[in-house]
């Protein structure tokens, strides 16, 4: 068992392992919270934490989370060159200043249409929302500069104090007899901001001076990124949405339907652990011409990636409509073969993550949108295609996922005909050094 898991721990790419710890308590937190939330509200109250929550993890992810991409590649980069992060995270403080900002103002000039739309007019939510999206991108930012310097341990202690405070909040609601929506979202604004505080001095030590950091360096992809990453939040997190908008009055299957997610999309809390190293190591190893390293980390993640899959997509299957309703307190609305497809969708989805990680580090941001976008078109289609709704929306996570999937393996073997030669090369000489010269990446 030891060498087992020794060669296990081998195949992840460098500082995973510092990461999982903190990985593993914010993505336990989400269960905690949910699950808190849904024995303490009522149908109506947990539909609309149902929603803002997805909101959060969708459309907040989508804005910030590429922000943290674009710093860690671009850190690490950097690194190998004896190039410090300072003036890199002072150029990203006042471009993620911009972009948030933009999304707060956006926000509260539609406040009353959102408010009605999404959640029974109830403002206050609109302002957790805005709060949160706050959380989410002061977190993406010094997060991508941690990940950039390799400072993993600094960046598993935030995701640990971020999921440790959600868990503690969540249970101080549900103590002190709240049963307010409100409170339960404004769980997803405090968290993230004071881990944020916590880990802030060993960000500041760590980035060191550098040569002035150009607008153009930071963002050159970041819009086609942002696009990206919006449209791959729309396919994973459209089920809620796209039931609220058909169904808006089954209240009792949006909150499933988001119970049903959650519990399906364990392995992508543990994949969480996985990419931030993985894309500093694929970086780093460009960056560094180690054409071997590049594609043979490539080809283990997407083993890794499998196992997970089955460990996470087999118990979900068989156990998932009970366990929804004893862990979050959901109606029954849903069965087996949902939590099949829907384990389906995540399992493409994870490789849809690291297939697109390759394609940015090759500065293909256009094909990665292209695939992501074709992935959307099929989600969409379904989606709005006559039959079940439950039964739709999780269809098209699961083939939208799968056809983005296709679409990037197509790129990847256009664009890189020499991939697959490479990947297993890399394999037995994982050591070896070669460069990544002009037949290998097409610019």
């Amino acid at each position: 068992m030891t060498s087992l898991l020794t060669r296990l721990t081998a195949a992840l790419p460098p500082g995973t392992v510092a990461v999982a710890g903190g990985t593993v308590v914010l993505g336990a937190a989400s269960y905690v919270h949910l699950g808190v939330a849904g024995h303490s509200l009522s149908t109506d109250a947990m539909a609309n934490v149902s929603v803002l929550w997805t909101i959060v993890m969708s459309v907040g992810i989508g804005l910030f989370f590429p922000i943290e991409q674009e710093l860690t590649r671009i850190v690490a980069a950097r690194a190998v060159g004896g190039q410090g992060a300072a003036p890199v995270l002072r150029r990203a403080a006042l471009l993620t200043t911009g972009i948030l900002g933009a999304t707060l103002l956006a926000l509260g000039l539609a406040a009353g249409p959102v408010a009605d739309l999404l959640f029974h007019g109830d403002r206050g939510l609109v302002a957790a929302l805005g709060a949160a999206f706050t959380g989410m991108a002061v977190c993406y930012l010094t997060r991508g500069v941690l990940a950039g310097l390799g400072r993993f341990g600094a960046y598993g202690t935030q995701l640990a104090v971020d999921g440790g405070l959600r868990i503690a909040l969540a249970f101080g609601c549900a103590l002190a007899g709240l049963h307010s929506a409100l409170a339960f979202s404004l769980v997803l604004a405090v968290a993230p901001v004071v881990s944020v505080l916590v880990t802030l001095p060993a960000l500041l030590r760590a980035s060191g001076p550098g040569d002035v950091a150009g607008w153009r360096e930071l963002t050159g992809g970041l819009g086609l990124l942002i696009c990206s990453t919006l449209l791959a939040q729309v396919v994973v997190n459209a089920a809620v949405m796209s039931t609220k908008l058909l169904a808006p009055t089954d209240s009792a299957l949006i909150a499933a339907l988001l119970s049903a997610l959650v519990l399906a999309r364990v392995p992508l809390f543990v994949f969480g652990s996985l990419q931030a190293s993985l894309l500093s190591g694929l970086s780093a190893a460009f960056e560094a011409g180690d054409r071997a390293a590049f594609w043979s980390m490539l080809r283990r993640i997407g083993v890794v990636v499998g196992l997970l899959g089955l460990a996470g997509g087999v118990p979900a299957t068989a156990l998932g409509p009970w366990l929804i309703e004893v862990l979050f307190g959901a109606r029954p609305a849903l069965g087996s073969f949902d939590f099949f497809l829907l384990s389906a969708g995540t399992v493409a989805y994870m490789f849809a993550m690291v297939l697109g990680q390759a394609l940015m580090v090759f500065r293909r941001h256009n094909l990665q949108l292209l695939c992501w976008a074709v992935g959307t078109v099929v989600l969409v289609c379904i989606t709005f295609a006559p039959g079940d709704v439950a039964l739709r929306v999780i269809l098209a996570y699961a083939l939208g996922s799968l056809a983005t999937v296709l679409g990037m393996l197509t790129a990847l073997r256009l664009s890189f005909p020499g991939a697959a030669a490479a990947a297993a090369q890399g394999a037995g000489h994982t050591d070896a050094a070669s460069p990544l010269g002009a037949g290998a990446v097409s610019r």
